[in-house]
C-alpha cells in the first residue's frame, strides 16, 4: 500500500504541474481578451464620437447652404433695385456723344 500510496503522489505531482501552467495560460489568455475587449470599447467609443461630429457638421453645412441661398436671393433683388434706380436716375443716363455734336 505505501508503494501505491507513492505512486499516486508522484501521479498527482506530475498532474499538479501541467494544471498550475495551464491556470496561468489561461490567466494570459484572460488578460489578453480583456485588453481586446478594452481596445475594442475604446474604438467604439471613438467611432460614435466621430459620428457625432459628422452629425454636427453635415447640420452646419446645411445651415450655411441654406443661408447662402438666402443671401444670394437678396443680393438679386438689391442689383434689380439698384438697376431700375439708376435706369430712372438721369445721372446714370448714356450720353449719345452723337447727338450732342450735331
Amino acid at each position: 500500500m505505501n508503494s501505491e500510496y507513492r505512486s499516486r503522489k508522484r501521479y498527482s505531482k506530475v498532474e499538479g504541474a501541467p494544471a498550475t501552467m495551464m491556470n496561468a495560460d489561461m490567466d494570459a489568455v484572460e488578460a489578453e481578451n480583456q485588453v481586446e475587449l478594452e481596445e475594442k470599447t475604446r474604438l467604439i467609443n471613438q467611432v460614435l464620437e466621430l459620428q457625432h461630429t459628422l452629425e454636427d457638421l453635415s447640420a452646419r453645412v446645411d445651415a450655411v447652404k441654406e443661408e447662402n441661398l438666402k443671401l444670394k436671393s437678396e443680393n438679386q433683388v438689391l442689383g434689380q433695385y439698384i438697376e431700375n434706380l439708376m435706369s430712372a436716375s438721369s445721372v446714370f443716363q448714356t450720353t449719345d456723344t452723337k447727338s450732342k455734336r450735331k
